[in-house]
């Protein structure tokens, strides 16, 4: 059987590469024509990330199901110079669109070397530089989107939207813009409600910083895509996806949750770390414990950690918190801390040893799992969501950067399925208490609440959407489908 060639390329962090991975093998298996290459950019300043992308690699070519699902790695761009980039965001894009010529390079050689057709090149969210390189080789492109289609709607929106803020806003103090009218509110076709300012990205609020320029190229780029996959299911974001389904936009194919349920057990350093966390528990009651974790890029300032230690303190309940140190520069990811007593209220460790277990790293996925979690207070980054509602564990909203803000206004507001500690906490916001924080932990630990009704639902619904059973309620299922199809045409 003649194979059929796809092409990846992700953003060079975790919670974009390990999707758009789990999306490559998924491909890959629902029909055995097609055969994945997943182009890698190496970023020296993130171990983890090129730990995952070694150990990913391997464990895919030991399976002798997924050998049609590969890692190529891109050779090295020189470092940018400090005047390339001003934020994160625009280092990550500048980075990215410097490798156009050897993901040009690397996919000619395939194509010259191997008998195969290609059938396609999916763009993470923020590679979009990259269909410039599908459209001098003529290969169908598309967009990987791993974020809600909420989101994908107002990016879409974001060119008009410039507009508004430009005519309507004014910069602040902070480097933030703000509405002249303090009762303005900003309408975004994917969202139900109303959107406050401060629920936009941080980016989207700093007009003068290269992440604005960033969204903007994006947000226009996407038109150009054959397609625009979106990690999210219809019955989750029905309207939200219904607003971004229209003509003139491209197709789009919501073919999620797609998630990686293994979690970092094999790849992550601090697997011992794993271990000592499941034992404590295993000895927990039932639903007991709340999980603190805010993603792998999210760190919290001492002050606020203090609050939150109070907080605990104050709440009761069992806990799970995981800690980090702030990253060392804009490119760096969050590390452990090396002394938890120094960072915490003096005898809060010792105070609380028979209810919670502070720590550093955790796989995230895992403790979701466990039987002994009964509330996530998360920064709703949208693979936590995701893992959230798979296992039917309600979240208690903290965002704290990107479209956070954004998704856990949806959570909330929308779709009922999360409870408020704060919608628009980003850095620079004002501390959330610990009389916030345990007030939010009694919603959220609430056992009877309606919104612990409402998740559990949903994570039926999230199960069913990707079976394969002919019914309405498989949706994902056959919009991977349809996807295929397409795929298929363009041979």
């Amino acid at each position: 059987m003649k194979k059929l060639h796809l092409f990846f390329i992700s953003t060079p962090g975790i919670g974009n590469l390990v999707p758009l991975v789990e999306f490559a093998q998924l491909v890959t298996q629902h029909h055995p024509q097609f055969t994945a290459t997943i182009l890698t950019i190496t970023v020296p300043e993130r171990p983890i990330v090129n730990a995952y992308i070694n150990s990913r690699g391997a464990s895919l070519a030991a399976d002798r199901h997924l050998h049609d699902v590969n890692f190529l790695h891109l050779p090295p761009v020189g470092p940018l110079s400090p005047d390339e980039y001003q934020s994160s965001l625009g280092y990550l894009c500048v980075y990215i669109e410097k490798h156009k010529l050897h993901v040009k390079h690397a996919i000619e050689k395939i194509m010259t070397t191997e008998s195969d057709s290609v059938a396609g090149f999916f763009v993470d969210m923020f590679c979009t530089s990259m269909i410039d390189v599908a459209n001098e080789l003529g290969i169908p492109c598309y967009i990987y989107f791993a974020s809600p289609a909420s989101f994908l709607g107002f990016m879409l929106h974001f060119p008009t939207l410039d507009k508004q803020l430009a005519t309507e806003f004014v910069d602040s103090d902070t480097e933030l813009i703000v509405p002249k009218d303090s009762t303005t509110e900003l309408v975004i076709p994917s969202f139900v409600n109303p959107l406050p300012p401060l629920i936009l990205p941080t980016t989207s609020l700093k007009r003068k910083k290269d992440g604005y320029f960033w969204y903007l190229y994006h947000g226009r780029r996407y038109m150009e895509a054959k397609g625009i996959v979106v990690n999210t299911f219809r019955e989750l974001e029905p309207y939200a996806i219904d607003s971004v389904s229209i003509r003139g936009l491209p197709p789009v194919y919501p073919i999620g949750p797609v998630l990686d349920l293994a979690g970092p057990a094999e790849w992550h350093p601090d697997r011992p770390n794993q271990e000592n966390i499941m034992k404590w528990l295993d000895n927990q009651p039932p639903s007991s414990v709340v999980f603190l974790c805010f993603g792998s890029m999210g760190s919290l300032k001492l002050a606020q950690l203090k609050e939150i230690a109070i907080g605990l303190d104050r709440a009761r309940f069992r806990f799970l918190w995981a800690i980090r140190e702030a990253p060392k520069s804009t490119i760096h990811l969050p590390d452990d801390y090396t002394n938890l007593e120094r960072i915490l209220p003096d005898g809060f460790l010792n105070r609380t040893a028979g209810m919670g277990l502070v720590c550093g790293w955790v796989p995230q996925v895992t403790i979701l799992s466990h039987k002994a979690i009964g509330g996530f207070v998360s920064h709703c980054g949208w693979n936590s969501i995701l893992e959230s509602i798979w296992y039917g564990v309600p979240i208690a909203t903290w965002p704290v950067y990107a479209e956070q803000q954004m998704n856990a206004f949806e959570l909330v507001k929308e779709l009922g399925l999360a409870v408020e500690i704060r919608l628009d906490y980003r850095e620079g916001s004002d501390l959330v208490s610990a009389e916030e924080l345990e007030k939010g932990l009694g919603s959220l630990m609430d056992g009877d609440s309606e919104v612990r009704r409402k998740v559990k639902e949903m994570q039926e619904k999230s199960r069913r959407s990707l079976m394969e059973n002919g019914s309405s309620s498989s949706s994902s299922y056959k919009s991977l489908k349809s996807l295929i199809d397409e795929l298929l045409v363009n041979i």
